[in-house]
C-alpha cells in the first residue's frame, strides 16, 4: 500500500488540512454545462478559489453537474466558498451563455453535496473525479 503523507497549510492562527469533495447541479439537472460554458465555469471556479485562498485539487465539469475537490481554510469555510462560486458563476454564465437563462429560471439548485476527505486516500478520490468524464 502506498504511503500517504498529509501536507498541512497554515494562516496566522491555524495549521490545517481541510479537503472537501463538493458536487452541485444546475436547476432541474439540465445539461447546460457544455459548448464552452464548461470551460468558462472552470475558469470562474479557479478565479474564486484563488481569490479566497482555496486550492483546487481536482475538478470535473459534466453537462449536468460539477465535481470539485478543494482545500479550504477552515476559518473561511467551505459553505462560504461554495456560495461565492455558485453566485459568481451563475451571474457570469447567464450573461455569457443564453441557454443558461432560457432553459432554466436560475442556474443552480440551492442544494449541494459536500464530504470531507479523511477516510479515503486523496489519490482515490482524485481518480474517482477524473473518471467521471468516462462514465
Amino acid at each position: 500500500m502506498a504511503e500517504y503523507k498529509i501536507k498541512y497549510k497554515s494562516n496566522n492562527n491555524v495549521v490545517y488540512s481541510c479537503k472537501y469533495h463538493v458536487i452541485w447541479c444546475p436547476k432541474y439537472r439540465r445539461d447546460v454545462l457544455k459548448d464552452g460554458a464548461d470551460i468558462r465555469l472552470k475558469e470562474i471556479i479557479q478565479e474564486v478559489c484563488s481569490e479566497f485562498g482555496a486550492e483546487v485539487l481536482e475538478m470535473e465539469i459534466m453537462p449536468d453537474h460539477v465535481h470539485l475537490l478543494v482545500e479550504v481554510d477552515p476559518q473561511f469555510g467551505i459553505a462560504k466558498l461554495v456560495k461565492n462560486i455558485k453566485g459568481r458563476s451563475s451571474r457570469i454564465l447567464r450573461q455569457e451563455f443564453r441557454w443558461c437563462r432560457t432553459r432554466i429560471p436560475t442556474l443552480w439548485t440551492n442544494s449541494w453535496f459536500v464530504s470531507t476527505i479523511g477516510g479515503a486516500p486523496l489519490e482515490v478520490v482524485k481518480q474517482y473525479i477524473e473518471q467521471q468524464k468516462h462514465v
